[in-house]
């Protein structure tokens, strides 16, 4: 992902209905999502003019919108054709797309009530997948203590700023300990995910991910595991107990921004890229850059 100053570079942005020049698109500091993390948000990518499964992240949008207690004000094709109009204003065909939403500053509560609720979408150039050092080293994540909340006290499929803010808390714990990252538990102790991406383990010649429990289902996670069933391999969907960390040969995670990244290590346990992950990466790659909407 791109760093540097995201308050201050060229473009423009989405916002609540028209394309504003990026350094003017700005909201009032006290307003619920900045102070309660009702903020919902996605994150898209575009590969050589067209965007990959621009629908189904946009239903998700809305259906996390829904389950943190609101509802957006536009529907998913309006949605979609802001997303083209903010693509093609930025004249990027490569790139990261940033659709969020937001209730406003009516109330200063809880309850969101009939606050406003506000939408934005930003494109910034972005480098597909991991940089290259860590294609070739893989990374290293911790294996946190650390649990995803039970769907009864936070829902674990929105894309929120609540929930997002739980793994920035476990990630900045890893990366201080030596960590690129760290998987994280379910609500039940088993294996979850990293702390904002899905994982793939090779144990057994079968390829094995964690059930989305208390996290989310992640739309590059799917699509990998029917890239991979298309190839005759075995995916097995379970609770995968910490315990078995013995037992993985090799090692990946899922997600928008990481596309498929080799892990190659995990605590104190050395791992190889192996063949599951280079298929799994090599079949990404080409079905990204071959499926997806045109934008025009």
């Amino acid at each position: 992902m791109q760093m540097g100053d995201f308050a201050d570079r060229d473009g423009t942005i989405w916002f609540d209905g028209r394309l504003v020049p990026w350094r003017e698109a700005q909201t009032h500091v006290m307003n619920q999502g900045l102070h309660y993390g009702a903020t919902v948000f996605e994150g898209e990518r575009t590969y050589g003019g067209r965007i990959f499964r621009l629908t189904e992240h946009t239903e998700r949008l809305i259906a996390s919108a829904r389950a943190m207690g609101y509802e957006l004000p536009y529907s998913c094709g309006e949605i979609e054709l802001a997303t083209m109009q903010a693509i093609k204003a930025s004249g990027l065909r490569d790139g990261y797309v940033r659709p969020f939403a937001w209730p406003g500053s009516r109330y200063m509560d809880l309850l969101i009530r009939d606050n406003e609720i506000h939408l934005a979408i930003a494109v910034w150039g972005v480098r597909a997948g991991p940089d290259e050092s860590t294609r070739r080293r893989g990374l290293r994540l911790q294996l946190s203590e650390g649990r995803r909340p039970d769907d009864a006290t936070l829902p674990g499929a929105a894309k929120s700023a609540a929930s997002w803010a739980i793994g920035g808390v476990v990630r900045e714990a890893a990366v201080r300990a030596g960590f690129d990252d760290a998987i994280m538990l379910n609500p039940q102790g088993n294996l979850a995910g990293t702390t904002g991406a899905n994982l793939f383990l090779g144990i057994d010649g079968a390829l094995h991910t964690p059930l989305p429990k208390g996290y989310i289902d992640g739309i590059t996670r799917r699509t990998v595991i029917d890239l991979m069933k298309r190839r005759g391999i075995e995916v097995i969907e379970r609770d995968i107990a910490p315990g078995e960390i013995d037992s993985i040969r090799e090692a990946f995670i899922t997600g928008t921004a990481a596309e498929v990244t080799p892990v190659t290590r995990i605590g104190n346990r050395s791992l190889s890229i192996g063949t599951f992950t280079r298929k799994a990466t090599a079949d990404y790659h080409d079905l990204v850059r071959s499926e997806g909407e045109l934008i025009n």
